[in-house]
């Protein structure tokens, strides 16, 4: 129905996907305002191109493919290619649903700078290693979703997953967080 203009339609598409764009874009553009203004120009792209959508992959795929194209987009007009990955891996942030467990205060103190060293890790990586992370190991993308979002080789995306995951581990490792 949305693609074939209805506006109820696509804003029902828009709920549903709303948190998962902005958390991605988000990750990408490193701001709130950024993040926002890439999201935006994410479903206009997707309302505007509904009409020409194939369905050769998922719409979510094809949605993230727009959200990237977004960021990248901005990040080139505004000449800040080295943009942080976000402002934080907290779980409200990606959504995550975790199990409620009740744990010493110890234990959340630890977890909050595991979470802190995980942000400052994918920081300090490139653009394209930290991309592929956010979008396998937050956003749960298979590695050909990954392939299609990015416009990559399968062989790249696998590539890039693991050397993101070795700097990763490096990172943590020197910061003594993770053995």
């Amino acid at each position: 129905a949305a693609q074939q203009g209805d506006p109820d339609a696509f804003e029902s598409l828009v709920r549903r996907y709303e948190t998962r764009v902005f958390a991605l874009t988000l990750r990408i553009c490193g701001s709130r305002e950024d993040a926002t203004d890439a999201a935006q120009e994410a479903f206009l792209s997707a309302w505007q191109g509904l009409p020409f959508f194939r369905g050769e992959a998922s719409f979510s795929t094809w949605l993230y493919r727009l959200a990237h194209n977004a960021c990248i987009n901005l990040l080139r007009r505004e000449s800040r290619h080295q943009a942080a990955a976000g402002p934080s891996l907290d779980d409200e942030d990606v959504n995550l649903q975790l199990p409620a467990a009740i744990s010493s205060p110890e234990t959340e103190v630890e977890r909050a700078e595991l979470r802190e060293q995980i942000e400052a890790g994918l920081q300090s990586m490139t653009p394209e290693h930290r991309e592929v992370l956010i979008l396998r190991e937050i956003h749960q993308c298979s590695y050909d979703e990954i392939a299609e979002i990015l416009e990559l080789d399968l062989g790249t995306v696998k590539s890039r997953i693991n050397r993101g995951r070795t700097q990763l581990r490096k990172f943590l490792l020197q910061s003594g967080n993770f053995s």
